[in-house]
């Protein structure tokens, strides 16, 4: 009538109309026991055989309309999850043979896919000992930490118990069981706990293992979120820099992006991050040593041209003076494109001349007398060819120009937080540190926030602004704001 779980030989009126179960016992004879749906009782009968059987065989006939549908596969999944211990330790073999889909299946036990934590508390009274096996795994409504007894599945999720809804259980990050071998379960059911004594010293036994996972999700929070900002700060600081090579490079003078050296950053120096000069943009910077090259030459490796690139696309020369403009050809993934390739540059429109139009770096000689000039370098590699504009403003001026050594020259900028809620300010610049201060704690942020693109969107505007302000000092607000709407149409189109 009743089994270990509340649950007996009746629970398979859930299942179908009739039950047999055939055994064989010690004296050679075999029995069959018959059980009808509806009728508490049975029936035991020998059953005439030529042969034993061996083990006991359990048939249910006919299945009741609602279970037909269930297939193997689910029965499969249904198993490795309920009895994932007992088949551990039992080291038992089940195989469903599903003959409507033709298909036989083992049932192994589940697997967790997070990062299985060691060195937790031991959780052991005179009751009993509390096993666990806990992992932590990235933060989604999926992961669950489910209850056991004595390796049987009692709750799916063990926030389904009051006690239970609060950090670290509903935080996402966990998924694994907990085996309580002295819980007391409710009659008739397995998915119900009796909050009795043994409850109270399962809650009381399980303080410590709280304390413990919420200390390591903290730590792993702090770590997702470090992460996550190296990766905001990339994107946004790749998006400015393909954006500076479509501006004016002397007018957006501010940044150390087209100079040789490395732009000083909020970060330490990543030896991947791509070096832009004008002698260099576009390229990995060189590693050191054979087994660099040896690297660089295998995750480098570049398709066939898809693109190409002028660097500057448009900049601002006196009369007279020389330019240095370069193609910067890339294939579909925008790797950079070094092999097997030929350069014709021309002036479309417009007065000057050029030097070496066959190569990839040309010399723009600008006219003695101020204009535009149009140029345009074709690249071909193969059958595939691609083209690329860009303009050059020729100026005279009548003041001398300062010297531009004596500029304080600034890196790409960082950026960190500090949350300030309800302070109306969004960001700050520390020109010391030469880091952007965001306040994650303002509306607009937290708003931001819930949406990565938007996030990543909102950053790379208060690095516009910020940016702006510093690079145009002394400038009306209302250019201001044309050269902030300049740098955010050029940037937000490389954001990824």
């Amino acid at each position: 009538m009743q089994g270990e779980f509340g649950i007996g030989l009746l629970s398979f009126w859930t299942v179908g109309e009739n039950l047999s179960l055939v055994s064989s016992g010690g004296d050679g004879r075999t029995y069959q026991m018959r059980m009808v749906k509806g009728e508490p009782g049975y029936t035991i009968n020998q059953k005439r055989i030529l042969v034993p059987v061996k083990g006991t065989e359990l048939s249910i006939s006919p299945l009741l309309p609602g279970v037909r549908h269930i297939s193997g596969e689910k029965i499969q999944r249904y198993l490795a999850s309920e009895l994932r211990d007992r088949i551990r330790r039992s080291e038992i073999r089940i195989r469903i043979t599903d003959r409507s889909a033709r298909k036989e299946m083992l049932v192994e036990p589940r697997e967790f896919a997070g990062r299985l934590l060691h060195r937790l508390p031991s959780l052991s009274s005179a009751l009993g000992e509390i096993y666990t096996e806990l992992y932590i795994n990235e933060a989604s409504s999926e992961n669950r930490v489910g209850l056991y007894r004595s390796g049987t599945r009692v709750l799916n999720s063990i926030t389904d118990l009051d006690r239970f809804r609060s950090e670290p259980w509903t935080s996402g990050w966990l998924e694994g069981i907990i085996d309580v071998p002295f819980l007391s379960l409710t009659p008739g059911t397995r998915s119900g706990i009796i909050h009795d004594n043994y409850f109270a010293e399962f809650s009381s036994l399980i303080t410590p293992l709280e304390k413990r996972l919420s200390e390591i999700i903290t730590e792993q929070r702090k770590a997702e979120e470090e992460r996550a900002s190296r990766k905001v700060l990339k994107s946004v600081q790749n998006a400015l820099k393909e954006a500076i090579l479509s501006l004016p490079q002397d007018e957006y003078d501010w940044f150390d992006i087209h100079l040789g050296g490395r732009a000083k950053t909020g970060y330490p120096p990543d030896e991947h991050t791509p070096v832009l000069s004008e002698n260099n943009i576009g390229t990995m910077e060189a590693s050191s040593g054979e087994e660099g090259k040896a690297q660089k030459e295998f995750f480098e490796f570049a398709g066939p041209l898809y693109s190409v690139r002028m660097s500057p696309a448009s900049a601002v020369v006196p009369v007279g003076t020389t330019k240095n403009i370069r193609a910067i050809p890339r294939d579909q993934r925008r790797r950079l494109i070094e092999e097997d390739l030929n350069f014709n540059w021309i002036i479309q429109e417009g007065a000057g001349s050029l030097e070496n139009p066959s190569s990839e770096i040309v010399i723009l000689r600008a006219s003695e007398e101020p204009g535009l000039t149009t140029l345009s370098v074709t690249v071909r590699q193969g059958e595939n060819a691609c083209t690329a504009e860009g303009l050059i403003t020729v100026t005279d001026t009548i003041m001398p120009k300062h010297d531009e050594s004596s500029v304080s020259r600034k890196g790409m900028p960082g950026y960190t937080f500090r949350r300030a809620p309800g302070e109306l300010w969004r960001s700050q610049y520390d020109e010391k540190q030469n880091v952007i201060i965001i306040n994650n704690g303002h509306r607009d942020f937290v708003y931001a926030s819930k949406n990565r693109t938007r996030k990543l969107r909102y950053i790379c505007r208060l690095f516009s602004k910020e940016l702006v302000y510093r690079n145009f000092p002394g400038l009306p607000s209302d250019q201001l704001l044309e050269r902030m709407i300049e740098l955010s149409l050029y940037t937000e189109d490389y954001l990824k």
